[in-house]
């Protein structure tokens, strides 16, 4: 797909990966709808960027913990800035969850942000590109939930269940929507990590080193402008599931 002149809705696009990969489809000459959540100064920031840089822009906020706040941005993104032909879903919710702590609350919530919200906004556009007969999606996983990590186990199940959403939303939406999804490793040192902790996870990753932001809005990229793929997952961490 040629992105100038298309409008692209990233989820989470306020900051990190999100950030760089709004950035990137901007660069490309895509229109940006950048959601956030609660970072509206970082979302104001960069939209600001983007229209100094001669780039379309736009920042929407919304609650994807809120089902009724997800269609309601499907439609005001769609009424704002055009037909939506790019969803990226890379919003995501990640808190430990300890066995003995674990409720229904977090794992209700985990799973209303992580996989109810991607399934609302894929369905809801989802279905407008299939009826244009074009359009992307692009879901963001996580190549360390399978098999999962202690103490995050709704976040691991949500991140498993995007997978799935992915391959039968592909051939739900063929031939026209071309769905995937990245599964992203180690891309940024966790928050907060000791210079130890980081070493640690370099030492199990091959390549020896963070893919940055940036390693991941390239897969979203090819995934975006490529017409036959689709229903995969390409990880993108660095070799560090090779085990």
């Amino acid at each position: 797909m040629e992105l100038s002149g298309r409008t692209a809705l990233v989820t989470g696009a306020a900051q990190r990966v999100g950030r760089t990969i709004a950035t990137r489809l901007a660069e490309r000459g895509a229109r940006v709808a950048v959601h956030y959540g609660r970072s509206a100064a970082a979302a104001t920031a960069l939209v600001a960027e983007l229209r100094a840089a001669g780039r379309e822009a736009e920042a929407f906020a919304a609650d994807l913990g809120d089902a009724a706040a997800v269609i309601a941005l499907a439609e005001r993104v769609s009424e704002r800035l055009g037909t939506v032909d790019v969803l990226v879903n890379n919003a995501s919710l990640y808190e430990r969850t300890p066995l003995a702590e674990l409720d229904a609350v977090a794992w209700e919530r985990h799973l209303a942000v992580n996989l109810t919200a991607p399934y609302l906004l894929a369905l809801q556009l989802g279905r407008a590109m299939a009826a244009r007969g074009a359009g992307k999606i692009v879901n963001i996983g996580d190549a360390g939930a399978d098999p999962p990590c202690r103490g995050y186990l709704p976040y691991a199940v949500s991140k498993a269940g995007i997978g799935a959403l992915t391959r039968g939303l592909a051939k739900e939406l063929a031939p026209g929507v071309q769905v995937n999804c990245i599964a992203p490793g180690p891309i940024l040192p966790p928050a907060g990590a000791t210079a130890e902790q980081e070493a640690r996870i370099l030492a199990r990753t091959p390549l020896g080193r963070f893919g940055g932001p940036d390693a991941v809005a390239s897969a979203v990229l090819y995934l975006v402008e490529a017409d036959f793929v689709t229903g995969t997952t390409m990880v993108v961490d660095g070799g560090r599931s090779l085990g």
